[in-house]
């Protein structure tokens, strides 16, 4: 009889094969888990990142420059019309005032004296 016959039977394999064993159910587990975590992260970003919440999310940031720079221009064009409404009227200052400003008209025997910035870095 061989030595290793009479050993008595624990049920239990013996320490090499347990530790392989624990090890594969181990790898296994990492697999799975790898697995999953491309399914439910990774595909679905990659599926969906041009389309459906980040599509939402890009109109609706255009949306809001597009809001800022209609009422920048609501505004100016409130000014404009309050400026041509003032134009149209018969108010003499109104309108000479807007010749000098903006055509740069002035009135007979007036002196005009016009001051020029100094170069940069010479100061008097």
């Amino acid at each position: 009889m061989d030595r290793f016959d009479s050993a008595p039977d624990t049920g239990q394999a013996p320490p090499m094969r347990r530790h392989s064993a624990l090890r594969k159910i181990w790898l296994l587990r990492a697999l799975g888990a790898l697995v999953l975590a491309l399914t439910f992260g990774y595909l679905p970003y990659h599926l969906y990142a041009h389309s459906g919440f980040a599509r939402y999310l890009q109109l609706r940031g255009e949306l809001h420059r597009v809001r800022a720079i209609n009422s920048h221009f609501a505004t100016n064009n409130g000014r404009l019309r309050r400026e041509a409404e003032a134009l149209q009227s018969e108010d003499l200052r109104t309108i000479e005032r807007a010749a000098r400003a903006e055509l740069g008209f002035v009135r007979a025997g007036e002196v005009v004296f016009e001051i020029e910035d100094a170069p940069q870095g010479r100061t008097p």
